[in-house]
């Protein structure tokens, strides 16, 4: 079968398109899977930047967001059958395949059912985000109904998915984004407000458009910078939660508004063979797709490319620019 395959640890051009053999069932409870599609996520180019989450893997193939057909099932599976249309997050670290690739092999218990609506890339696209922004809206964030929350780069693959989850619960949502272009596409999206952070900031305007409370949950999808800043933009007993290493800091304020802070790594239980985890991951999934079918969440792909063209996702990716998402069709 044709895949991408990670060759080195470096810039894009370490992907190379290669002839490798299919994956084979080896146990009575997996799928084989035909994909259609392979979501592009920015763990996937820091992955290939700066190497893979396992020991000794290279050549691998990366992309933790695949949807496709089933064309196999081993002796005990029960869940699916050959034909059934299915999305998920599994693969792309180093240990188990990824799905920048024409077939995957993996246990019915990390598949589910794609939404009825949606196409094989819309699917693709979707899986690692959403469970992103619900552990960190919901799970870490606590976040419930009349509720303000923050949500940094809501125009991003991650934040424009956030944005609809939280309105799906009935709160308040601010966003943060770049540009006018993006300020109207976040508004498409459900937001109430958005800051365009690049002219003074965001703080001054979190606060007045909370009466200077401050927003009741922060979600932090952009870096140490940010949560640093996002301390003033929270209430007091408030929570701040991130995607990503927010370093060292001075928690003095933070401590002084008695915030609960939070952290969002949906790797977590793929990395440390965590099933029940994993479990409450496909659970998610089987919600999210009654809402996309019910039409009460979507997604934006802003650039849909062959899988021969994944040099070039990657290098999109990284602009950090982006609307929505990158999807590789295969």
């Amino acid at each position: 079968m044709k895949a991408i395959m990670m060759t080195a640890i470096g810039n894009p051009d370490v992907l190379e398109l290669q002839d490798i053999a299919e994956p084979e069932i080896s146990t009575a409870t997996q799928i084989k899977v035909r994909l259609k599609a392979a979501g592009v996520n920015p763990v996937d180019t820091k992955i290939r930047r700066n190497g893979l989450l396992y020991d000794n893997s290279l050549p691998a193939v990366l992309g933790c967001d695949g949807a496709g057909e089933i064309v196999e099932t081993g002796s005990a599976v029960n869940r699916f059958k050959p034909g059934d249309k299915v999305w998920f997050c599994n693969g792309g670290l180093g240990r188990e395949q990824g799905n920048y690739a024409e077939y995957t092999v993996l246990d019915q218990r990390w598949a589910s059912l794609m939404p009825e609506t949606s196409s094989f890339t819309e699917a693709a696209v979707l899986p690692l985000v959403l469970i992103t922004a619900w552990g960190a809206l919901f799970d870490r964030g606590g976040l419930q109904s009349g509720r303000t929350v923050l949500i940094h780069a809501g125009a991003g693959g991650v934040g424009h998915v956030a944005i609809q989850l939280a309105k799906l619960k009935g709160a308040q949502v601010i966003t943060t984004v770049s540009s006018e272009q993006k300020a109207e596409f976040v508004k498409t999206m459900g937001a109430d407000e958005a800051i365009l952070y690049t002219q003074n900031g965001f703080n001054d305007q979190v606060n007045k458009l909370t009466s200077g409370k401050g927003a009741d949950l922060v979600f932090d999808t952009v870096g140490a910078e940010v949560f640093k800043q996002s301390i003033m933009a929270t209430a007091h007993f408030g929570r701040l939660v991130t995607l990503l290493d927010p370093g060292e800091l001075n928690l003095a304020e933070a401590r002084m508004r008695n915030l609960l802070i939070g952290f969002e790594l949906m790797l977590t239980p793929m990395l440390r063979d965590l099933a029940d985890a994993r479990d409450k991951h496909v659970e998610i999934l089987k919600q999210c797709a009654q809402w996309v079918d019910k039409g009460l969440l979507k997604t934006h792909i802003s650039k849909q490319l062959p899988l021969e063209e994944t040099v070039k996702a990657h290098q999109l990716i990284e602009t950090g620019h982006s609307l929505g998402k990158v999807v590789l069709t295969i």
